[in-house]
């Protein structure tokens, strides 16, 4: 193999390396904003069956939801009854 081959290879594998860093990289940061959606959500429905002005953001969320395929998620599913206590 000629020098300018086996730096051709190395720049090569450099640039596989680097795709899989922005890979993973990407994969990591989609996942911290999933869990972030996850506790916001879980949040805003322990706070909706403990002050009605949750509960109102909630009906005017779900208002929001375009999608058939979203729309299936919530079949069945209640918000929180105010906690009167």
């Amino acid at each position: 193999m000629t020098p300018i081959e086996k730096a051709k290879q190395q720049v090569e594998q450099a640039k596989a390396r680097y795709q899989a860093l922005l890979a993973r990289q990407n994969a990591e940061e989609r996942k911290l904003d999933t869990r972030r959606k996850v506790i916001l959500g879980g949040l805003l429905i322990d706070a909706a069956g403990k002050d009605e002005r949750f509960g109102r953001v909630i009906d005017e969320l779900m208002k929001r939801i375009t999608r058939d395929h979203d729309h299936k998620a919530f079949e069945g599913w209640q918000k929180p009854e105010l906690d009167k206590s």
